[in-house]
């Protein structure tokens, strides 16, 4: 059959050049975030007060490393993911630490060179295994690099409990609001559905429309992903019914706003306030109250899209609904085991080599050059060549930094005062830049350590163990595996590709239901597929060996599931193609 573009000679012609989840994000206003800021201060700062009061320094210097870690790991999801990512990099780094430190006590070179190796493998075989089985793995092996490599005094036990302790704090710090405000995370993610949706429409008819539209469907992408432990009936949690309702409402108004983009055409004004009104009956206090609802028009009669938005003002208006929209986020089963084993040689044998190179320049506490493989070698954590080099850049900013505050900074509270900012700081460049976090990371580890009892001026030797490390992490992946991103963005985006021809070729006999969890899945795997080719694309290239045009493949398969919704929501009984 024809497609809706001919058909359509007046619709805008979309933009030429391809959509990714970067681009478009990176043009949503954000602001700092203040609170995770304050967090990072009150964790690293306090361990180091109590410290000094009670005379326990390094205990104290321990427990702000696991604060430091905590604060690496603390983010802005729903308060049961910080929860657990919090927990397992408490328990995983008490567990390294005790190890590394076990080892070195054994005063056998082997035993530490062993327990490294043993440490890195266990972290590989794990690394490529969901966000939080990697941040696990990254935290037993920081803990054994840190244990096997700063002697501490006092009984065994005692570091990896200062440690654990310093996480627990973070963790407090970090789920505290859950006590007042417990779903609010949640309530968000759905919330910036509809605002993003009323910014489709306004967008309807213009060039700006495609961008305005996908920047909605990672909107609801990502509430999708905040609200999937309450979708599944029997887990759901007292006091998130109207959250499940508001966003089932949100996923239908997604389909009718697809719809509206794909026509082409503008749409009346009243229409377009459809997701404020949809937002301040649902979710009340937000965007409008119920008492300022918008006058609506009569239905478009020539617009299904214009129909499909009246009529869910009138469904929320009316009786809530006795279905539930039970969807299922599309399971990634990530790379292979071949992929898994793999990167977890590569990972032992560069932790490997940089223990021994740091005992051949170092020896001893050469801790510096494997603590920063582990910390560089995370390929599922992003364009691996982009974050060794702000790894580098971050080291040498932070060095400077530390070093020009020492020398004005004197007394003991000082020095606790600097710790606070650069926590700070990294608390906000986890965030936002790797190299803003490696700043403030590296100038309290800097004060951290010579509370430990490591007086040596360092300045410029990390600044070096850090390009070495870089460039030995750098030549033995791009050697070994120079393929693995590609590798991954062509998987991606032939799991993308057929997601999309799932929902063509479904969409128009299935049930609502079916039809939902069909949309969702395809347009969660694009957004997927374009993350994995644009970390490909800043990986270095091969010589004579250009990437293939993925980009145009993925917005096809995106224009093949907002015509498919378009004829949905029309009603269309023809087949797409």
């Amino acid at each position: 059959m024809t497609s809706a573009a001919d058909s359509r000679p007046d619709r805008p012609r979309r933009p030429s050049r391809p959509w990714g989840p970067r681009s478009v994000l990176g043009r949503l206003p954000g602001s700092l975030p203040f609170a995770a800021a304050a967090r990072g201060a009150v964790a690293l700062a306090l361990p180091l007060l109590v410290g000094l009061a009670t005379g326990w320094v390094v205990l104290a210097a321990i427990a702000a490393i696991g604060a430091l870690w905590g604060v690496s790991q603390d983010g802005s999801d729903p308060y049961r993911v910080r929860v657990r990512r919090l927990g397992w990099t408490g328990v995983s780094s008490a567990l390294g630490l005790l190890a590394g430190e076990v080892a070195l006590r054994s005063g056998q070179p082997a035993a530490v060179a062993g327990c490294l190796v043993a440490a890195a493998l266990v972290a590989g075989g794990v690394g490529l295994r969901g966000r939080i089985a990697s941040v696990s793995g990254m935290q037993l092996l920081l803990g054994v690099t840190i244990g096997s490599g700063i002697p501490v005094p006092g009984p065994w036990w005692q570091p990896p409990l200062a440690l654990l302790a310093g996480v627990a704090l973070v963790l407090v710090l970090s789920a505290a609001p859950w006590l007042w405000r417990r779903h609010h995370v949640e309530r968000a993610a759905v919330l910036a559905v509809y605002e993003s949706a009323g910014e489709a429409l306004a967008a309807a008819g213009t060039e700006a429309a495609e961008e305005a539209r996908l920047r909605m469907t990672l909107a609801l992408n990502h509430a999708h992903e905040v609200m999937a432990p309450h979708l599944a009936r029997g887990r759901r949690q007292a006091g998130t019914g109207d959250l499940v309702r508001a966003f089932h409402y949100a996923v239908r108004l997604g389909e009718a706003v697809t719809a509206v983009v794909w026509e082409g055409r503008a749409l009346p004004p009243g229409l377009t306030r459809v997701p404020r009104h949809l937002a301040g009956r649902l979710l009340p206090g937000h965007l409008a109250a119920p008492e300022d609802r918008p006058a609506l028009p009569a239905p478009v009669s020539d617009s299904p899209g214009g129909r499909a938005l009246a009529e869910l003002v009138t469904a929320v208006d009316g009786e809530p609904e006795g279905f539930d929209l039970e969807l299922r986020l599309p399971a990634d089963d990530g790379p292979g085991r071949a992929a898994r084993v793999r990167y977890a040689l590569l990972l032992a044998g560069c932790v490997l080599a940089a223990h021994v190179l740091a005992e051949v320049l170092h020896r001893p506490r050469g801790y510096w050059l494997p603590m920063t493989v582990a910390f560089v070698y995370k390929p599922d954590f992003g364009p691996l060549f982009p974050r060794a080099l702000h790894r580098c850049v971050g080291t040498i900013v932070g060095v400077a930094a530390i070093g020009a505050v020492s020398a004005a900074a004197t007394g003991t509270y000082a020095v606790v005062g600097v710790v606070a900012v650069f926590g700070a700081l990294m608390a906000i460049g986890v965030r936002h830049h790797y190299a803003l976090a490696t700043l403030g990371l590296t100038a309290v580890v800097f004060v951290l350590l010579d509370l430990l009892g490591d007086h040596r001026p360092l300045y410029g030797t990390r600044v070096v163990d850090t390009a070495l490390a870089s460039a030995l992490v750098l030549v033995a992946h791009f050697a070994v595996w120079p393929d693995s991103a590609a590798h991954r963005a062509e998987a991606q985006t032939e799991a993308a590709v057929a997601a999309a021809r799932r929902y063509r070729d479904a969409a128009l006999e299935a049930g609502p239901v079916q039809r939902q969890s069909l949309r969702r899945a395809a347009y969660h795997q694009l957004a997927e597929a374009r993350r994995t080719v644009a970390h490909a694309r800043r990986e270095p290239a091969r010589r004579g060996r250009p990437l293939p045009d993925w980009e145009s493949a993925i917005t096809a398969a995106e224009q093949l599931c907002d015509q498919v919704t378009g004829h949905v929501v029309a009603g269309a009984a023809s087949p797409v193609r």
